[in-house]
């Protein structure tokens, strides 16, 4: 609740309300730069612990014993946990080959002014924007990714540039990292190098996934196409987690009206990030080249009925099908010239309640017991 001020003046109103925005620059600006101290600190902690192979020189139990005397020696301070000092030799471990000579930089760097602007664009990725990326991750996501990524140093600079271009929170991090998203983004079938300008077809590239994760519908039995559809639709905020940053839902099953024929698309979507329509058609059986046809006409038909002139890009079209053999989807998206992408889904993995033969029950044995011991 907002207190009344005590001087009724409107200049001082529009004075207090100025400094309290600033106070709050202030207080986010020095969260970060207490992360990226506090980053700097683990770094160089690593570093040295590897490069002064301390654990062969002082033995097994060195990590308990630099936790305890560091803890002595900085009272009050956090973060010198045994586990924590492990981290810091895992992080270290993690980047060094990915950033090369730049392990130099991290230890000269004084304030944030040093580092290099983080950039959202990934295909212009750099050690030095890799830098600013981990100097701009918080700590506790960093040991998510150490947990996950151990020995896999792309797939760890992929989640943490994820991290920092979208703003995950760290339950948001660990849903991507369990999902497969490092496997699966940017690996759809598609045609957009040759149908898209080269800046866009990389962009839209990366949109897209293969497969796509759709366990959160909660479908463990038969469906069909309907139920499919309306099982995301009541879970949109998960789809549109799936579907990937900057998906806007437009509508279900929305009404084209081409010459004088109704058609309706499964699914509209608008992407923020590449200013464009995106069709996704949804088929719950084996691809076709036959599908490709239909979507193509949609995504034209968008281009004519809903696309902006100066305001949208060209429309992207997406088949997400239960199964597809990927040398014809190749042959039926070189037949098309409109951008188009196909891609598999996945639904929960189910295992059976009890599988014949595995493992017999107790009554099972008791009666096998029983022949025997009558056939004596």
């Amino acid at each position: 609740m907002k207190h009344h001020l005590t001087i009724i003046d409107k200049n001082y109103s529009n004075w207090i309300s100025e400094l309290g925005k600033r106070y709050k620059q202030c207080q986010v600006k020095a969260a970060v730069k207490v992360n990226q101290e506090m980053l700097r600190f683990y770094w160089l902690l690593g570093k040295e612990i590897v490069e002064r192979q301390a654990e062969n020189i002082y033995g097994s139990g060195f990590f308990a014993a630099l936790s305890r005397d560091l803890k002595n020696e900085l009272q009050g301070a956090e973060g010198l946990s045994e586990r924590n000092i492990r981290y810091t030799k895992s992080f270290y471990l993690l980047y060094k080959e990915l950033l090369g000579n730049l392990p130099q930089v991290v230890a000269n760097f004084q304030d944030e002014q040093n580092l290099p602007q983080v950039v959202a664009d990934s295909s212009d990725y750099s050690e030095q924007q890799l830098l600013a990326d981990l100097f701009a991750t918080p700590w506790g996501h960093h040991r998510y990714i150490i947990d996950k990524c151990a020995g896999q140093p792309h797939k760890a600079a992929f989640f943490v540039h994820k991290t920092v271009e979208n703003g995950w929170s760290r339950n948001m991090l660990l849903n991507f990292l369990d999902t497969d998203l490092y496997e699966r983004e940017g690996k759809a079938l598609t045609n957009f190098k040759r149908t898209l300008p080269e800046i866009t077809s990389q962009l839209a590239q990366e949109i897209t996934k293969d497969p796509y994760n759709f366990a959160f519908t909660g479908i463990t039995g038969k469906y069909n196409e309907r139920k499919l559809k309306d099982a995301l639709l009541n879970n949109i905020t998960q789809f549109l987690i799936e579907l990937g940053t900057g998906f806007a839902y437009v509508g279900k099953e929305y009404r084209l009206n081409i010459g004088e024929t109704e058609n309706f698309i499964d699914l509209l979507f608008y992407n923020l990030n590449l200013s464009c329509y995106v069709v996704i058609e949804v088929k719950t059986g084996k691809f076709t080249p036959a599908d490709v046809g239909q979507l193509g006409c949609y995504v034209v038909a968008c281009n004519h009925l809903l696309r902006k002139e100066g305001r949208d890009n060209p429309t992207i079209g997406l088949l997400i099908c239960k199964e597809k053999d990927s040398l014809v989807a190749q042959y039926a998206l070189e037949a098309s010239n409109q951008p188009l992408g196909i891609s598999e889904y996945e639904l929960a993995k189910l295992y059976p309640e009890k599988v014949e033969g595995t493992m017999p029950t107790i009554e099972e044995i008791e009666r096998k017991l029983e022949r025997q011991l009558l056939n004596g």
